[in-house]
């Protein structure tokens, strides 16, 4: 679910604003799901522009206490939900760890970096949420390790099917500054798509919601 629908809008607008999210229906982006798409969303050049940085990280700290409720741990997915993780530990003056999807290969071969201990509270940071898989095999490597999940935030979301049924599933709560829909609402209005353009979005998400 998305905060509310006036930050939905307003994260939306900074996205669009610094081209974080970019448009190409005919040379079609691949996810790292295999997924391929007319759309790609670049949330780590939000961390490039201080008043947007501190805007995400405002709202999600705002989130966490009216949502999620304050953790004992903030956990940030690798590589995209390190530095939003960190910024919001720091904000509300928590430890912070973060999780690989999968552990090393060399080294120690861990998957989680940083101290956790059985029982803490956790609020995970991710920086988008697309099929939901990768996200949530951290969620499932910090419950193995005894933490208790609160919930996962995220700037962005697809609003798959596949990922609103697997956080249903694993019985994670996931809160999103903005989504799939509103930031195509918001590119129309501010001429950054055309009607041909949301046509092809929309269909995009039909297809993959069947």
């Amino acid at each position: 679910m998305i905060l509310n629908k006036q930050i939905a809008l307003q994260t939306a607008a900074y996205l669009l604003q610094i081209k974080a999210v970019k448009l190409s229906p005919n040379d079609l982006f691949t996810w790292a799901s295999g997924i391929k798409s007319p759309i790609y969303c670049d949330n780590r050049i939000t961390l490039s522009y201080p008043e947007i940085r501190s805007y995400i990280r405002e709202k999600f700290s705002e989130a966490i206490r009216a949502s999620l409720g304050l953790p004992d741990l903030i956990a940030g997915v690798a590589t995209g939900g390190i530095a939003q993780g960190a910024l919001v530990a720091q904000d509300l003056n928590l430890p912070f760890a973060y999780v690989r999807t999968t552990k090393k290969e060399h080294g120690l071969t861990n998957q989680i970096e940083g101290k956790i201990e059985k029982g803490q509270k956790v609020v995970v940071v991710e920086d988008l949420v697309s099929t939901g898989k990768s996200s949530l095999e951290v969620v499932t490597a910090l419950r193995e390790a005894g933490c208790i999940i609160n919930g996962m935030l995220a700037i962005f979301t697809y609003n798959l099917p596949v990922s609103e049924k697997g956080f249903h599933e694993a019985g994670c709560n996931l809160v999103t500054l903005t989504d799939y829909d509103i930031l195509i609402e918001k590119a129309l209005e501010i001429n950054y798509i055309t009607s041909g353009d949301l046509h092809i979005l929309q269909e995009f998400k039909s297809n993959l919601s069947k």
